[in-house]
C-alpha cells in the first residue's frame, strides 16, 4: 500500500455520526452557495443578469448537486424540518435531530460567508456601503427571507407551513417501496423539481424558506457581518417564523402522507411472507406445546396406573 492510500485511511472518520454532521455541513453549504449566489447576483445587477426564476432555479440545482453530494453520507436532510419529519417517521434516531440542525445551520452560514466576499464589491455599490434591511437598496434579502409588507403574521405562518407540508408529502411517496418508488440515481433531481415547483408557487409572501437552516444560517451571518441586530427585530420580530412554522409544516405533511396513503397501501410480498412464516411458526410452536403437555399427561396416567396395578398385586 503506498504512503498516501496509507494517510487517507487514518485519516478516514470511522465516527458514523461524525461522518453524518461532516456530509449536511458540506451538503447544506453547497445548497446555500447556489441559491445565495444567484440571488446577490440578480440583486446587485438589478435583474439585468437574472431575473425570479433564476433564483428558483440555482436554490433547487443546489438541492439536486447537495444530495448528490451527500445522500450516500448523511441521508442529504439539508433542513431540520426534514430531520425532525424522519425522526417522527422513525427513519433516524431523535438523538441526532440536535447535531443534523447545527451541522446544517451552520453550512448555511459557511456558505453566506462566501457569498458575501465573492459579491462584495457589487454588494457595497448596490447598498451605497450601506448594509441594511429596509429600503430599495436593502441587501440583507440576499441571504435570508423577509415578508412583504402587505402579509400578515398569520399568513406567514401559515405560508411556511403549507410549503414545507407540501415538500414532505411530495418526497415521502419517492423513496417508499410501498408506493411507486422512483429510481435512486432520480430522486435528486426529483426532489429538486419539487422545490422549484414550491419556490415558483408560494415565495410571493416571505421567501418560501421552507427550512430553518436555510434561513438561520444566513441571518446569523447577516447579523455577525454588519446588517446589525435589525435582521431579528424587523417586521415584528418575523425570524422566529422560518424557523418554527417549516417544523410544524414538515411533521403536518408526514402525518398527512401516513394517514391517507401509506397506512392504505398493500404489503410488501417479502413482507406478507414473513408475516404468515411467523405465523405459522406460531401456530407449529403451538401445536408442539400442546403436543408436549399431552405426552406429559399421558405418561403421568400411565405412569400412576402402574403403580396402582403393582401396588394392588403385592
Amino acid at each position: 500500500m503506498s504512503r498516501v492510500k496509507m494517510i487517507i485511511k487514518r485519516m478516514k472518520v470511522k465516527n458514523e455520526l461524525v461522518r453524518q454532521i461532516m456530509g449536511e455541513v458540506l451538503g447544506t453549504f453547497v445548497l446555500l452557495l447556489f441559491g445565495c449566489a444567484a440571488a446577490a447576483q440578480v440583486k446587485t445587477s438589478r435583474e439585468t443578469k437574472g431575473q425570479f426564476l433564476s433564483a428558483n432555479m440555482a436554490f433547487s440545482v443546489g438541492v439536486m448537486s447537495a444530495m448528490y453530494l451527500s445522500r450516500a453520507v448523511s441521508g442529504a436532510h439539508l433542513n431540520p424540518a426534514v430531520s425532525l419529519s424522519f425522526c417522527v417517521l422513525g427513519d433516524l434516531a431523535w438523538i441526532k435531530l440536535l447535531p443534523y440542525s447545527l451541522a446544517q445551520i451552520l453550512g448555511a452560514y459557511l456558505a453566506s460567508g462566501l457569498v458575501y466576499l465573492i459579491y462584495h464589491d457589487a454588494i457595497m455599490e448596490f447598498s451605497g456601503g450601506v448594509l441594511t434591511v429596509f429600503g430599495p437598496n436593502e441587501t440583507a434579502s440576499i441571504f435570508a427571507t423577509y415578508p412583504t409588507d402587505v402579509v400578515s403574521m398569520q399568513t406567514s405562518f401559515l405560508d411556511q407551513v403549507v410549503g414545507t407540508a407540501m415538500l414532505m408529502l411530495c418526497i415521502l411517496p419517492l423513496n417508499d417501496k410501498r408506493n411507486a418508488p422512483a429510481p435512486e440515481a432520480l430522486l435528486p433531481p426529483i426532489v429538486a423539481t419539487v422545490v422549484l415547483g414550491i419556490s415558483m408557487s408560494m415565495s410571493a409572501n416571505c421567501g418560501a424558506a421552507i427550512n430553518p437552516a436555510r434561513d438561520l444560517g444566513p441571518r446569523l451571518f447577516t447579523f455577525t457581518a454588519g446588517w446589525g441586530i435589525e435582521v431579528f427585530t424587523c417586521y415584528d420580530y418575523f425570524f422566529w417564523i422560518p424557523l418554527v412554522a417549516p417544523m410544524v409544516g414538515g411533521v403536518l405533511g408526514s402525518i398527512i402522507y401516513l394517514v391517507f396513503i401509506q397506512w392504505h397501501l398493500p404489503e410488501l410480498e417479502d413482507e406478507s411472507e414473513s408475516e404468515e412464516f411467523n405465523e405459522q411458526t406460531k401456530e407449529e410452536r403451538r401445536v408442539r406445546a400442546n403436543d408436549r403437555e399431552y405426552n406429559e399427561k399421558f405418561q403421568y396416567a400411565v405412569s400412576r396406573t402402574y403403580n396402582l396395578y403393582i401396588i394392588n398385586i403385592l
